[in-house]
């Protein structure tokens, strides 16, 4: 049964001032594409009630360059991401992702921000992130603070935002070594991942990040070590096997994803 919209209540500020000064009573939640809350009203399992629809405030969709560092807003949608210069030139694997989330409806509707406070394991954004070594910046009405992606997520579904807190940005530090995402669904795209897996080839510092294959997005730290110090790929698939955490369900089962983990990083690796 679909949830009644009578019961819910929506305000839609037109700075961002003026929505942090909602947000003091967390009582609301942030709201801008709204794609996985219309999906929730749909079936009748949204349990929230009260919401704030940041779509006004055109200063959290910007995506610029400060000195070095990549910064895009937490509203940019998926097609202004892959429409962007900056982030095809610095964050091309970011593009990539952005381009298999859903058909053009949800690219152009979906934001980053979304994706990341949704804190879904299977966020094909987030390994991306993950991997870039991304920073989260978050403010309330008194403060701002910055939190490495890699620190955000609590568990399942769950992160150190504040009630009163707004994702307002990301920060992209320089990425040194090829960039790489793939995706491995039932289609080969408008289809929730299976397994995804972003990575970065350096010789000496790689990053590898894996998403549906945890609770929450896993960044393959042994595996990376053992790239590192040159141990042999099978060994390192081996360790990547190890490191992730997949479960049976609806869409696979933990033996095809950690058999798919493994063939992902071989890709990688020698691609």
């Amino acid at each position: 049964m679909r949830t009644a919209i009578s019961t819910l209540g929506c305000r839609s500020p037109g700075s961002l001032e003026e929505a942090l000064e909602a947000m003091q009573d967390g009582a609301l939640t942030p709201i801008a594409g709204a794609t996985d809350l219309y999906v929730a009203l749909n079936f009748g399992t949204l349990s929230l009630r009260k919401f704030l629809d940041l779509s006004r405030i055109k200063s959290l969709r910007a995506i610029a360059m400060t000195g070095d560092t990549l910064v895009l807003g937490a509203t940019a949608s998926y097609s202004e991401l892959i429409r962007s210069p900056e982030v095809n030139r610095r964050l091309p694997m970011l593009v990539s992702a952005a381009q298999q989330i859903g058909g053009i409806q949800i690219q152009n509707r979906g934001t980053l921000g979304g994706n990341i406070a949704n804190a879904a394991p299977a966020g094909d954004s987030l390994p991306v992130l993950f991997a870039a070594e991304a920073i989260v910046v978050l403010r309330n009405r008194d403060r701002e603070r910055k939190v490495p992606i890699t620190k955000f997520y609590t568990g399942y579904r769950t992160s150190v935002r504040q009630p009163d807190e707004l994702i307002v940005a990301v920060e992209v530090p320089p990425v040194a070594g090829r960039q790489w995402f793939r995706k491995v669904g039932t289609r080969a795209a408008q289809a929730i991942s299976k397994v995804v897996l972003a990575g970065v080839h350096h010789p000496k510092i790689p990053r590898i990040a894996l998403g549906s294959v945890g609770p929450t997005i896993i960044r393959a730290y042994r595996t990376e070590e053992a790239l590192s110090r040159g141990e042999n790929l099978e060994v390192a698939v081996r360790i990547l096997q190890e490191e992730i955490a997949p479960i049976d369900d609806l869409r696979s089962t933990e033996a095809y994803r950690r058999t798919v983990a493994g063939n992902l990083l071989r890709q990688f690796w020698t691609g």
